[in-house]
């Protein structure tokens, strides 16, 4: 089997660190692992497959020694200038930023969900948005059983969505101390403000959800809305997702389709309080289900209560999960 030369871009950062550790679970086919960062994080020394490696300041001519993967978490600005100069040199850019998203030329790939869209990428795949990717990998199986018509997404997202600034609020505002990163307080409150606003009154974050999911599923001819909502939880999305489908459904038919489909662990027995919760899916890959329950106000309706590791799911394990299926297909 080819061994592969592994870039990871961003490597100090929240994320980036986050991709060191389930690489070293994933233990890819990996000849060499090289880290990168911007200039000011450069010549930081991290622990990383048993040895310590130096981390090396992202410039254009770090891909000259020839790449065959490149995991980037290092912000939308440098994914623009630097997933380019990494595809023209030979190297398949996973990329985490919203840069490269709505892009058609692009792939947005959800392994679970989308893993053939790799075989058509040109040398960059993104990573789509957090909150999107668990909402996905729930949708999937529903769409593919019973079409979905309509989604209203409702979500509660932790404050390590918002980087290190976003965790750090969080634990100051605890203490009293005033936010630096959100427009208010956090802690004690919850904002329903992610992202900037839109002439339209949606914000970013929304507007992503909205858009990303009809690519990752390939149906423009979803009617999808959105609320997001930024609430006092360190690490873990929740997401409340309303679903009106084209078909009709059996109740106890719906738990089974969700509980075949890839990637999804159900917990809903309400009885004995049994619920997707962040404190419970924090450092795990899957997403988790429960509070399935019909919608009596539309005809086949149904509503769920979806949760994931942000930063795992919703990030780097999702990145980590396609250039493993990368390299399968590559393999093949």
């Amino acid at each position: 089997m080819k061994q592969y030369k592994i870039a990871v871009v961003g490597a100090t950062g929240m994320v980036g660190r986050t991709f060191l550790k389930v690489l070293e679970e994933e233990r890819l086919p990996a000849e060499s692992y090289t880290l990168f960062s911007s200039a000011r994080s450069a010549g930081s020394k991290i622990d990383f497959m048993g040895k310590e490696h130096i981390v090396q300041e992202l410039t254009e001519s770090s891909f000259d020694e020839g790449f065959d993967i490149a995991l980037f978490s290092a912000g939308g600005s440098t994914s623009e200038k630097f997933a380019p100069i990494a595809a023209a040199k030979g190297c398949v850019v996973i990329d985490n930023s919203s840069a490269w998203r709505m892009n058609d030329e692009v792939p947005l790939v959800v392994p679970e969900v989308n893993p053939d869209d790799i075989k058509w990428n040109k040398g960059i795949i993104a990573n789509p948005n957090c909150s999107t990717i668990q909402a996905v990998v729930a949708l999937k199986p529903l769409h593919d059983a019973y079409k979905i018509k309509r989604i209203v997404y409702s979500t509660y997202q932790a404050v390590s969505g918002a980087g290190v600034q976003g965790y750090s609020d969080l634990e100051e505002g605890l203490k009293g101390e005033a936010p630096k990163k959100f427009p208010h307080p956090i802690a004690g409150n919850c904002i329903p403000h992610i992202d900037v606003f839109l002439p339209n009154g949606y914000t970013k974050e929304e507007e992503k959800m909205i858009k990303e999911t009809k690519k990752i599923l390939g149906d423009d001819s979803l009617k999808i809305t959105a609320t997001t909502v930024r609430v006092p939880v360190f690490n873990g999305h929740s997401e409340s997702i309303n679903i009106e489908f084209e078909k009709p459904f059996d109740l106890d038919e719906l738990k089974k389709v969700l509980a075949a489909g890839e990637g999804i662990i159900i917990q809903d027995d309400p009885e004995n309080n049994l619920y997707p919760m962040p404190i419970a899916a924090e450092g795990t890959n899957e997403t988790y289900v429960g509070r399935i329950r019909r919608d009596f106000s539309v005809d086949n309706g149904v509503n769920l209560w979806v949760v994931a590791d942000n930063i795992r799911k919703g990030a780097a394990a999702n990145a980590v999960q396609i250039a493993k299926k990368l390299i399968e297909i590559n393999n093949k």
